[in-house]
């Protein structure tokens, strides 16, 4: 195997890794607001591992695209972001309606 097999393997190893520990936990998890708390590693290391992945491997057969750069720069950056506000309103939603005030409830 080439070394930039390796490289593609170590990125797929990594994402294989999150997403089978981001699934036990979320099976262990014991309510919605731990579940959605648990996407983080999920969204922020495996999913652009992959997209590291794909551009290694395109590197290595197609050569440098500075194109394919930057769009999995933009890639990554989307993940992030859209994770990120994504797992900050669910997590608010949720919070408002699992827990209770014990002030208000009394």
């Amino acid at each position: 195997m080439a070394l930039w097999q390796f490289i593609v393997l170590f990125f797929v190893a990594i994402a294989v890794f999150m997403t089978v520990a981001t699934l036990i936990l979320q099976l262990r998890a014991p309510n919605a607001l731990t579940r959605v708390n648990l996407m983080g590693p999920l969204v922020c290391i495996a999913f652009p591992a992959l997209i590291l992945a794909k551009l290694t491997a395109d590197w290595a057969t197609d050569g440098f695209n500075a194109a394919d750069t930057i769009r999995a720069g933009i890639a990554i950056l989307g993940v992030w972001i859209v994770g990120s506000v994504g797992s900050f309103i669910m997590g608010r939603s949720i919070h408002g309606v699992t827990v209770v005030d014990p002030r208000a409830a009394g």
